[in-house]
């Protein structure tokens, strides 16, 4: 297992896994350090952030299952249905945008959304920063810190690429190449996160001739990444796509045509060798999950 050491804002080193860039931008007014992961961390599974105390953040966002829950849509206080899925929060301190729609664009103010938000938590962030003895800023801050730590890396397809040739197999190996090429997959997936951190319109959304979700905007949605991905079913927005085979037919076939289509969508035609390669290939990029600090 190779790691290196990477430090944040010269506060508190974390080990990242092989295969993450080692530059981590963090806000040089929220410094990683221990106490404030450490604090973010207690912050992230308290369920006083929520209006009827039974939600915290890991409720959608377990480790166990890479930070996502394997619901199609979030579940809120009360048995709130939310309208789309919890994304997997693994490798965001490398995030540019965030949430489906690309919202917000830092961490600190993405973690206070689903505390105020009717859907999730229901509860305004000051009368949560009162029931912890904080203020809404010390909130932000700690569990910004502590998602910061939440990373994955040291896959078999990083090994691979590091020169471990035995890392992949046969067939996961053509389907890196599948990958690369017929799919056309890095046209959004890309760098050690895969993922462009913009949004993109697949079709997911438009049903029976409208949008169903308009996204970021005429049906866009954020490029979610790669990693852990067969950890963390079912995929898309709305979880409509229970399989990683049901994501490589969906993509297979070019998405759903709309309007608004994203010009990089368009039918592969992958041969059933190709789809199993494809497939085995994205196995190959769940890795080593770690958070907090030690």
């Amino acid at each position: 297992m190779t790691a290196m050491w990477v430090q944040l804002a010269a506060a508190v080193a974390i080990v990242v896994p092989l295969g993450l860039d080692l530059y981590m931008p963090v806000p040089e007014n929220n410094p990683a350090t221990v106490d404030t992961v450490t604090l973010g961390r207690r912050l992230f599974f308290d369920r006083r952030l929520s209006r009827d105390q039974s939600r915290s953040c890991s409720s959608c966002h377990r480790p166990d299952r890479a930070f996502s829950d394997g619901r199609k849509v979030a579940v809120g206080v009360f048995g709130r249905t939310g309208t789309r899925s919890a994304p997997a929060l693994i490798n965001r301190g490398y995030g540019r945008l965030f949430f489906w729609d690309s919202r917000t664009q830092s961490l600190e103010d993405t973690v206070l959304r689903p505390i105020s938000n009717p859907l999730e938590m229901d509860l305004p962030v000051a009368d949560a920063a009162a029931r912890v003895g904080l203020s809404p800023g010390e909130i932000s801050r700690a569990l910004a810190s502590y998602v910061r730590s939440i990373l994955s890396g040291d896959s078999a397809f990083d090994r691979f690429v590091n020169g471990d040739r035995r890392a992949l197999s046969a067939e996961q190996q053509r389907g890196l190449q599948v990958f690369r090429g017929k799919g056309n997959c890095t046209a959004c997936h890309v760098g050690p996160n895969f993922t462009d951190e913009r949004t993109h319109n697949t079709g997911i959304a438009w049903r029976s001739g409208t949008m169903a979700d308009e996204g970021a905007g005429n049906g866009a949605f954020k490029t979610p990444t790669l990693r852990e991905i067969a950890r963390t079913a079912p995929y898309m927005h709305d979880g409509s796509l229970r399989s990683l085979n049901d994501v490589v037919d969906f993509y297979d076939r070019g998405g759903n045509p709309n309007p608004h289509l994203d010009e990089e969508i368009r039918p592969a035609k992958f041969t059933r060798a190709e789809k199993r390669a494809l497939v085995a290939f994205l196995r190959s990029l769940n890795g080593r999950l770690q958070e907090g600090v030690r």
